[in-house]
């Protein structure tokens, strides 16, 4: 065989994996909306820098006339590329290959790129489109599986991971995205589910869809496994293009920083009066937040699930940070189980990759009722107290206005080692609210009273000016700043400068037990 030859057979092996399952396959992902795995990597990666790996991987499998039906890539594009000028790896799922189904290849050469990308230290991301496990592999396609969950665990905390549903996910295939740190989901076309819906009807005689059962709004509002939902292939690969803007490469370097336009002592007039002097009337909370972040820019994180806490990505003078936030819009801010679950989950994410965390606290405790304390609020209120107690990122605490009982002390209070607490002049620090406060400690002279309505009054008023103020916290150092609303901005943003040399460590151990 001449030179000639061998290039002309190169080219052509190329041309076999790059046309995956042919026209017919493709036009019909194009059909559903959805581009192809290699169209996909385009748009992820800066434009001309994706370059592909193991591209002739073709299955070992003898059985059901497998034999036969040999396609270049096996249902899977692995490579690497830079994504905003940073390095990371990818895999791309081919549904127009077997469905995209996980063989023994295929899944070798997703952990091929998980181990390069623990190596390099490097984010990982997953583009899953799949039918699930190769049936005619058996067990060989479970391995695959296990394999790839594995490192999933070993990279976690590591290298970001993040896992984009662009298609189906079904059984065992959805356990990778759930270890990895965000999953994206987009309308329309893509869906996550243990267990379809017609194992359902049999085994439970439940009717749903598959749109209800797993699609991307009961994924994004209902159960919390996702964390963004998309309109399309095109809005998914731009979210996770700016999601990774946020976020350092690995565990051992810091965030990356923005050049930003917005001066870093600016003061926002607005504040003064967005927090109403009432405590029982609701704003909010991203009505601060966008006035006080760089350019008013903030990435929500889990938008739909858990609306009385936010959490999310922004920046103050150019640095990354993660804010949460309780919503008093929403449940009054309450804690319940999922706020707590979601918020915990995000300040681990923080704290593992040296995001400096800030909080703006306005909570009237934990949502009360037997639906909550049944469903172990206890247990999963106990989750968000570890995450803020284990974090050793540069820690800051705004209380806008209420902070009441427990859930002051979980919203990463100074008991907490926060390194700066701030508070609005609005902020009311106590056990409970007056109006409890008083039927707890006034009650026999409230039973004795001729009348009990006009004391009531008296107390509560008596009660808010004594205690629900942020003066006795700040007498006792537990607040370090009683703050104009105004100077919201610089404060945060001095703080968050001084804290960059922060070094904080945790008693040595294997790792501790957060109560799952």
């Amino acid at each position: 065989m001449t030179l000639q030859e061998k290039l002309e057979e190169l080219r052509r092996r190329h041309a076999q994996a790059e046309a995956g399952g042919g026209e017919e396959r493709r036009a019909r992902q194009h059909a559903d909306g959805k581009l192809s795995a290699r169209e996909r990597l385009e748009l992820l990666f800066d434009e001309g820098t994706f370059e592909e790996i193991d591209k002739l991987v073709e299955h070992r499998s003898q059985e059901f006339g497998m034999a036969d039906q040999r396609i270049p890539g096996d249902g899977v594009v692995t490579g690497f590329g830079r994504v905003n000028g940073r390095p990371a790896y990818a895999f791309a799922q081919d549904f127009t290959i077997f469905g995209g189904s996980l063989s023994e290849a295929n899944a070798a050469k997703i952990c091929k790129v998980m181990d390069l990308a623990m190596k390099l230290g490097v984010p990982l991301i997953g583009l899953n489109d799949s039918g699930g496990a190769r049936i005619q592999e058996g067990v060989a396609s479970l391995a695959g599986y296990a394999d790839i969950f594995l490192r999933n665990t070993l990279a976690s905390g590591v290298i970001p991971q993040i896992s984009a549903i662009m298609g189906p996910c079904a059984g065992g295939a959805v356990y990778s995205p759930a270890i990895t740190d965000f999953t994206l989901m987009v309308e329309n076309s893509s869906y996550m589910f243990v267990t379809g819906p017609d194992v359902i009807k049999t085994v439970m005689h439940e009717d749903v869809t598959k749109e209800q059962l797993g699609g991307p709004m009961t994924h994004n509002a209902t159960s919390g496994v996702a964390h963004f939902i998309s309109r399309d292939d095109p809005d998914c690969l731009a979210l996770i293009r700016e999601l990774l803007s946020f976020i350092p490469q690995n565990n051992r370097e810091d965030p990356p920083r923005a050049e930003s336009g917005d001066p870093i002592d600016r003061r926002d007039e607005s504040l003064q009066t967005i927090v109403p002097v009432e405590s029982d009337k609701p704003y909010d909370i991203k009505d601060i937040v966008h006035r006080i972040v760089d350019e008013g820019y903030f990435l929500e994180v889990h938008e739909h699930f858990a609306k009385n806490i936010v959490v999310g990505f922004a920046r103050l003078g150019g640095a990354s940070v993660g804010i949460v936030a309780n919503q008093p819009a929403v449940l009054a801010g309450c804690l319940d189980i999922n706020a707590s679950v979601k918020g915990a989950r995000f300040v681990r994410f923080c704290d593992a990759f040296n995001i400096p965390l800030v909080t703006f606290e306005d909570v009237p405790g934990f949502l009360p009722g037997t639906q909550q304390e049944f469903g172990g609020i206890i247990r999963h209120g106990a989750k968000l107290l570890y995450a803020f107690a284990e974090a050793t990122v540069p820690k800051i605490t705004l209380i806008t206005r209420k902070a009441y009982g427990g859930a002051y002390c979980v919203m990463s209070s100074k008991h907490l080692r926060t390194d700066f607490n701030f508070a609005y002049p609005t902020a009311e620090i106590a056990v409970m609210g007056p109006e409890g406060a008083v039927n707890i400690v006034y009650r026999r002279e409230l039973q004795k009273a001729d009348n009990p309505e006009k004391l009531r009054r008296e107390k509560i008023e008596e009660f808010r000016t004594r205690f629900a103020n942020p003066y006795i916290a700040a007498e006792r150092g537990w607040v370090d700043a009683i703050i104009e609303p105004r100077d919201t901005r610089p404060k945060l943003i001095a703080a968050l400068q001084l804290l960059e040399t922060k070094r904080d460590t945790l008693p040595p151990k294997k790792h501790g037990n957060i109560p799952l």
